[in-house]
């Protein structure tokens, strides 16, 4: 049995490329999501006019990732506390989503928010969103496993060294 995740935190093609090597991720696909228009294009969406965000929808095992580690290298490799960009990447297309599937996955979501803002990690507040998901619109078959078909191409993904979210239960 497999689970669905469905992150936004800037350009789909680092946070692909990073977050297919955690174990238990079972496959990975990058599109749009949160927005008004169906079937959008990356023209559509590089327009900010449509509302999606570049999102990357990954199927992983629970019973070898869970959910929470999902989350934690969502928030190691972008910067959340940023409003509509990461790195020089900028406009509603690059803001930070979690688009929950169910009332559980919303819970860790917000809770996992919570360590974050807590831990100090991030300068300033977390701005992610946290939403029901919707739908999940494919990108182009240019924009699948880019960074492994152009290795050494653009991205502003990047996993913090030693990095390590605490929990803020663990802590008191």
């Amino acid at each position: 049995m497999t689970a669905t995740a469905t992150l936004a935190g800037g350009c789909f093609w680092g946070m692909q490329d990073l977050i297919r090597k955690l174990p238990g991720v079972v496959s990975t696909r990058v599109g749009y999501s949160g927005g008004t228009t169906a079937s959008p294009t990356y023209r559509d969406i590089c327009t900010g006019g449509t509302g999606h965000a570049e999102a990357i929808e990954i199927t992983f095992d629970p019973e070898r990732i869970g959910y929470r580690n999902v989350l934690e290298l969502f928030f190691q490799i972008h910067d959340p506390t940023t409003a509509n960009r990461q790195g020089n990447d900028i406009g509603s297309q690059y803001r930070s989503i979690i688009f929950y599937a169910d009332a559980e996955q919303e819970r860790v979501a917000r809770e996992t928010i919570a360590d974050v803002e807590a831990s100090g990690l991030w300068p300033g507040k977390v701005v992610t969103e946290v939403v029901p998901a919707s739908d999940f619109w494919e990108a182009e078959d240019a924009h699948q496993d880019y960074l492994e078909k152009h290795p050494g191409g653009y991205t502003c993904h990047f996993p913090r060294p030693n990095w390590r979210l605490p929990r803020r239960d663990a802590a008191e």
